[in-house]
């Protein structure tokens, strides 16, 4: 029997995190705060995922965060992360065109537009 997309989703999902979490050597959660406070936002607009405080409270106890902001040692950080990052990412991603992953986005987030917005039938 062929397996529907929420099963591939969420198996994705859960491979990620592991794999992230050992290439990244912190969680994904702490590198999608540090990332985004990198780029100048805040923890709070990673909302509606969970795990954001203690994300916070990590990355403060290692000195990359102050007051949910990123700190030099931060930005240093980020910096090797980053590079971490980019080959996990390709390495994901490998054998994937540019136009399917584009592809892929779009549906996957018009099926939650689908779910969100509507009521079911």
């Amino acid at each position: 029997m062929e397996k529907h997309i929420g099963y591939w989703v969420k198996n994705l999902d859960t491979v990620l995190e592991s794999a992230m979490d050992d290439a990244l050597r912190m969680s994904r959660r702490e590198w999608q705060v540090l990332n985004t406070t990198a780029h100048g936002g805040r923890p709070a607009e990673l909302e509606p995922f969970t795990g954001l405080e203690e994300a916070v409270e990590r990355l403060t106890a290692r000195g990359w965060l102050a007051d949910g902001r990123i700190t030099e040692a931060g930005r240093a950080a980020h910096a090797q992360i980053a590079e971490r990052v980019g080959r996990f990412r390709r390495q994901v991603s490998m054998g994937v065109t540019p136009e399917e992953y584009q592809t892929t986005v779009d549906v996957l987030r018009r099926m939650a537009d689908n779910v969100t917005s509507r009521p079911a039938s």
